[in-house]
């Protein structure tokens, strides 16, 4: 489900309300496995980027990811 969620924001361009509700839901109940990990890094960084744009109010939080995703994107830009 968490590929075709972010498959689906890559193709059109923008991340729906809804697929980011369940996004945040997988990743609070930590209902992924760690294959998923590089690809919600990928749309996280799309979407701060300004590659994907987001349907949700931009007042409200992007995603959190967990603190693995953190570290390694943290190692990566040191």
């Amino acid at each position: 489900m968490i590929r075709t969620l972010i498959e689906s924001a890559f193709e059109t361009g923008y991340l729906s309300v809804e697929s980011e509700g369940l996004l945040q839901q997988v990743l609070s109940t930590k209902c992924y496995q760690s294959e998923d990990l590089p690809f919600l890094a990928a749309l996280y960084n799309a979407v701060r980027a300004g590659q994907i744009k987001r349907e949700a109010s931009s007042s409200s939080v992007l995603m959190e990811f967990p603190l693995s995703v953190e570290r390694g994107r943290r190692q990566e830009t040191e």
